[in-house]
Order: structure tokens, then C-alpha cells, then sequence
């Protein structure tokens, strides 16, 4: 009979095996065993044999050369999964076609994540170059429109208690002062919606919304335009549209009994 030893191993193993595949879905390139070891801090010994297991099951597949890692596609079956089952994404969905046809920008929705935001649903403007769907990606909270929507729900003591210590910066005009971040986030709750100007990507301006079927609200949805295009009348009229489908969307998801 497996003593608490075991049992404690079998959690630590379980915990790797997990921070493993996070560090390799939050990297845009594959991961050598050292690049992990360098992140996670996990013994040699313990992440090739972690690793070699996850690329049997179909979890990892690595590149060409055998030597660097990425998420399999067994993991996409997971993700998929709870895309499926969420419940408020088939109304989201509705929304963020009438919200994409009214701005005629990119729309995003997206749900809080300790730190961070992650991408449930995206609909790209029409004939937008863009190739590349956010739809499962995680981004620090601070630095988009959406996650400081959703921060601004929560108290300054909560927001202290989700943010790490040190907040990192995409670009030149990402806040990373903790005091500045506040106070945007009091201009947040003032108004009822967040603007950020090429703070996550430059030349790209995002608007959002929290959508508040929940308390505080989860999920917000927003609209990202070029920087240029941002101007205070055009902001004005986004900002109108978001919260307008926002609020929408969460008298629609209680009405549903979603919460």
C-alpha cells in the first residue's frame, strides 16, 4: 500500500508534468531539456524522463532534430474540451459577431486567470491581415485592455494579491509602476471600460469591457484597432459599443442561469 513517501512524490510529479507543458505552451519557440531545467529548476534526470513520457502519450512532440520540445496535439484535445463545455462562449460568440460588424475591429473575449488573461474566443476584422488566432493564449493582466477591465472589478488589495512583485513590459508604454497601474485602473472604474495604447503590442491600440454575469466579472470582451485609428471620437463611439454588447451579453448569460 503506497505510504505518504509515494504519495508525495506522485503530487510533485504531477505538478512537473503540468508546469512542463505550461512552460512549453507559453513559449513561441520549442524548448530544449536545459531551456526547461533553466525555467522550471527541475532536475536533469527528472525532466528528460517527464518529457519522454509526455512525447509517448502524445502530450510533447519534438522538433526535427529530437532535441527541442513543443505541446503535442493531444494537448489541443484538452483545450478543445473546454472550449466545447464552457457555456457562455456560444453567446459570446453571438455578440462579438454584431460587436466586429458595428466597430468593424477585432474582437476578443477573454477570462481572467490569476495574473493573467486567456483568449477564449477571437473574430479578426474584416480582411485584417492578421494570420495568427490568440484563442488560448495567456498575457499578463496588467498590460491589456482586457485584463485591466477585470482587474478594475477587484479591490486595490486584490489586485495587489493576484499581480506578481516585479510587472513585466512588452513594450515602452506598458505600465509596470505598481502606483501608475492603480490609478489607471481607478480611471477604469470611473468610466466602466479600459483603454490601452500599445502597452501589450505596439501600433495597436485595444478597448474593454467587463461583462458582469459574475462577481466580481471573469470575462470582458474587447476591440483592438491601430493606434492611429484611436482617436478620442472614434474612441468614444468604440467605447459606447463595447459596453453596450458587454452589458448585453451578461443580462443574456444570467437570464440563462450562467454564472
Amino acid at each position: 500500500m503506497p505510504g505518504p513517501a509515494t504519495d508525495v512524490a506522485t503530487v510533485k510529479s504531477a505538478e512537473r508534468t503540468v508546469r512542463i507543458l505550461e512552460a512549453l505552451a507559453s513559449s513561441e519557440d520549442k524548448l530544449t531539456v536545459t531551456e526547461l531545467q533553466e525555467r522550471l529548476g527541475y532536475p536533469r534526470s527528472s525532466l528528460h524522463a517527464l518529457v519522454r513520457t509526455l512525447r509517448e502519450l502524445k502530450w510533447v512532440e519534438a522538433d526535427e532534430t529530437g532535441s527541442a520540445f513543443g505541446v503535442g496535439p493531444h494537448a489541443l484535445l484538452s483545450g478543445t474540451a473546454y472550449l466545447d463545455r464552457d457555456p457562455a462562449l456560444p453567446y459570446a460568440h453571438a455578440v462579438m459577431e454584431d460587436l466586429r460588424e458595428e466597430t468593424g475591429y477585432t474582437v476578443h473575449f477573454a477570462r481572467l486567470d490569476d495574473a493573467y488573461v486567456l483568449y477564449l474566443a477571437s473574430r479578426e476584422a474584416r480582411g485584417s491581415a492578421r494570420a495568427v488566432s490568440r484563442v488560448g493564449r495567456r498575457l499578463p493582466a496588467h498590460l491589456t485592455a482586457l485584463g485591466q477591465a477585470l482587474l478594475a472589478d477587484l479591490t486595490t488589495e486584490e489586485v495587489d494579491g493576484v499581480l506578481p512583485t516585479r510587472l513585466e513590459a512588452f513594450t515602452p508604454n506598458t505600465v509596470t509602476e505598481r502606483a501608475a497601474l492603480h490609478e489607471e485602473l481607478a480611471r477604469v472604474r470611473d468610466r466602466g471600460w479600459a483603454l490601452e495604447r500599445e502597452q501589450g503590442t505596439s501600433g495597436v491600440a485595444c478597448l474593454s469591457a467587463p461583462v458582469h454575469y459574475r462577481i466580481p466579472a471573469s470575462d470582458a470582451i474587447s476591440c483592438s484597432m491601430p493606434v492611429d485609428a484611436a482617436t478620442e471620437e472614434e474612441t468614444e463611439r468604440v467605447a459606447r459599443a463595447v459596453v453596450a454588447h458587454a452589458t448585453a451579453l451578461a443580462a443574456t448569460l444570467r437570464r440563462h442561469g450562467i454564472r
